[in-house]
């Protein structure tokens, strides 16, 4: 016993405090808050805490009412993300994943039952298990799981984003037959040569659509076909862990990566809408299923540019095709500040539909010693481009949405400890034919051990 705890206390010595492994930038943090259980770190256990606080000033899309007030802009506080994530491997073979928290608390949503915004509800986002069946070349896993398909921002880890956030196109399917961009099944992944792969099946949950039918496709509430979806890509340059499955958004030049990917989502009868057919007297309404097929493909760079200063530049870029049914268009809008004014209420905006979608960011990180020994400054842009079928003025031409998003991650230690300020040029869909486009702006707090 106390051979072990001498071990369990230079293990955490050695992760905290030094070491040679590197957390996208930070020697300092090493190895995170890992716990060995023998002598030789084989047999461990790791935690990772998180938090991630907005303070955001927003100009309100038109109609937004906050607590039955109109209500033009706000000003608010939220908690974008609060969790705690615990793995372990006692074999070589076996790893077990558990990782819960809440997401998108603020003062008037999130919390209990969605009435308010206290005592957000506290609930599973993975928990899983992984058995190696034959080295790096396949592993085999089931559970509430995060081996997605699509892209590998479909894939993306919440820690070490480039940008201030997802833009949420990327998780088609987000809370409608997955829980928090998870889903219930069975996931094969590994690695063949420079190929890194994941594929899974999946049940779909049972959907929160109501059982109105209208001529514009949603979730069908009586899906019980498998999902089935995978993501591909070739790691030309330095090989990524895939021991998980969240994918980094920025190593700040710690990784000579270059990767070009491509995935799939794909769900029978997912769909249902509602079309009128010709009979004999007149015309009678009927329901129609459709599938959903979602596709994605991708490329990512993440480069140092001179070692010496340690400056380096990061690029993704993603274009996805997007099939959900006649046109389907789904509104949403993060941490949302009003309560009222329907489905374009507060900051929401058509983030995903029937059609196709781009997204691109690219950062620069600053040359070191520009603001003190340790802190860095990595300025960034990012812009989300969707043309989805639903979105039709009165003369029948599509709209397109188009979102600016334009900022500086302060890193204080990495990603460990940042900063970020963003500012958002977001468009206003409140009335199709006279598009608006409204500022948001956002300071992220995060610290992550």
């Amino acid at each position: 016993m106390k051979k072990l705890l001498l071990s369990v206390v230079a293990g955490l010595g050695l992760c905290c405090c030094g070491g040679s492994a590197m957390a996208q930038g930070s020697s300092l943090y090493g190895s995170g808050l890992k716990v060995p259980l023998n002598e030789d770190g084989s047999k461990y256990f790791r935690v990772i805490l998180w938090n991630q606080v907005w303070v955001r000033y927003n100009e309100n899309n038109t109609g937004s009412i906050r607590n039955g007030e109109p209500t033009d802009n706000t000003f608010d506080v939220g908690l974008r993300r609060s969790r705690v994530l615990l793995y372990s491997q006692i074999s070589p073979r076996f790893l077990i994943l558990t990782h819960f928290g809440i997401n998108n608390q603020n003062a008037v949503s999130g919390g209990y039952l969605g009435t308010d915004g206290k005592k957000p509800q506290l609930y599973m986002h993975d928990a899983w298990v992984d058995y190696k069946v034959f080295d790096n070349y396949l592993h085999l896993g089931a559970g509430l799981h995060y081996w997605n398909g699509i892209s590998r921002l479909t894939n993306a880890s919440t820690l070490n984003f480039l940008a201030y956030d997802a833009p949420i196109t990327n998780w088609p399917t987000i809370e409608a037959i997955d829980q928090f961009a998870r889903m219930l099944g069975v996931f094969a992944k590994g690695k063949l040569g420079k190929l890194d792969y994941r594929v899974a099946v999946n049940n779909p949950f049972l959907t929160n659509t109501a059982g109105a039918v209208s001529s514009a496709a949603n979730y069908n509430p009586n899906n019980n076909e498998k999902v089935y979806q995978g993501y591909f890509n070739f790691q030309f340059l330095e090989q990524e862990s895939n021991l998980l499955p969240y994918m980094v958004g920025t190593y700040l030049g710690t990784k000579k990566v270059f990767n070009i990917g491509a995935g799939f989502m794909h769900n029978s009868d997912g769909m249902w809408r509602e079309e009128a057919v010709v009979v004999p007297g007149g015309t009678v309404n009927r329901v129609v299923e459709e599938d959903i097929d979602l596709f994605g493909v991708d490329a990512f760079l993440d480069m140092p540019l001179n070692e010496e200063s340690g400056t380096a530049i990061t690029a993704y870029a993603v274009y996805y095709n997007y099939d959900f049914g006649r046109n389907h268009v789904r509104n949403i809008g993060i941490l949302n500040p009003a309560t009222e004014g329907g489905g374009l209420r507060g900051n929401a905006f058509p983030t995903v539909g029937t059609g196709d979608a781009g997204y691109a960011e690219v950062g620069y990180l600053l040359p070191k010693g520009a603001l003190g020994e340790e802190t860095r400054l990595q300025p960034y842009a990012a812009f989300n481009y969707g043309r989805y079928d639903g979105l039709r003025d009165s003369g029948g031409d599509i709209q397109s949405v188009k979102v600016l998003d334009v900022g500086a991650n302060l890193l204080l230690e990495a990603h460990h400890a940042k900063i970020t300020l963003n500012y958002r040029h977001r468009p206003d869909f409140t009335n199709i034919n006279d598009i608006k486009y409204r500022p948001e702006v956002t300071l992220q707090a995060m610290i992550y051990l």
